[in-house]
């Protein structure tokens, strides 16, 4: 992504959905905004993180996104329609177990996250290991992460890393869009996806509380 010369801007005009120091919310993310805890990582310029927040009011939506020109972009779009339960840390999801505190989340949303191809990188992949462990003490017992994605190898990859770290398929699809979704947004990027009639991959993962309890 080119750079932005207005991003730093951009932020520091957003104080209202801005989080700048998210680790003092850690426990008490309900006194931004009752309801559901809803986390989106990687978010990039915020179309879903815009929509869903906008169709579940009753839910805080927390977009995680670390590119601060992409960040910009999403805050901008947003600008002239911010709702009260849509709020944003602009860092790296590493950081995320000094953000929340264990079981406090009630869903991760992981959407389009980069595939790093390339085996090397395979660790700096948001369903590698490190990161699912963590996504595991945070959320809470009854909560869910659902993942959706163009490419082939990141799901197939993923569904073995989840399986392997303690969670259960609750659902998956190797074309979410060949039936209508009206409870999930399409943003710009996906449907251009869409367009081309490539699949997008989808599923939903929960705790297997049955391990824990053994």
């Amino acid at each position: 992504m080119r750079k932005k010369p207005w991003a730093n801007d951009m932020i520091e005009s957003r104080k209202d959905c801005v989080i700048d120091n998210p680790s003092s919310f850690k426990g008490n993310w309900n006194q931004l905004y009752s309801g559901k805890l809803v986390v989106e990582i990687g978010s990039g310029k915020g179309d879903y993180w815009n929509k869903m927040a906008h169709q579940h009011l009753d839910e805080l939506w927390v977009a995680v996104e670390k590119s601060r020109d992409a960040a910009a972009i999403a805050l901008k779009k947003s600008m002239d329609d911010t709702t009260a339960n849509m709020k944003m840390i602009i860092d790296d999801a590493s950081q995320i177990t000094n953000w929340f505190d264990e079981k406090e989340i009630d869903r991760i949303h992981l959407n389009f996250s980069d595939p790093w191809p390339k085996k090397s990188h395979h660790k700096r992949r948001l369903t590698a290991d490190s990161f699912l462990l963590s996504y595991k003490s945070l959320l809470k017992d009854e909560g869910s992460i659902v993942m959706k994605t163009d490419n082939k190898d990141l799901f197939e990859y993923s569904l073995v890393k989840f399986t392997n770290n303690g969670f259960l398929i609750e659902e998956a699809s190797v074309d979410f869009r060949r039936n209508q979704h009206d409870e999930d947004a399409i943003t710009e990027y996906e449907n251009n996806f869409m367009n081309l009639g490539q699949p997008i991959y989808r599923a939903v993962f929960k705790k297997n509380l049955k391990e824990k309890n053994d």
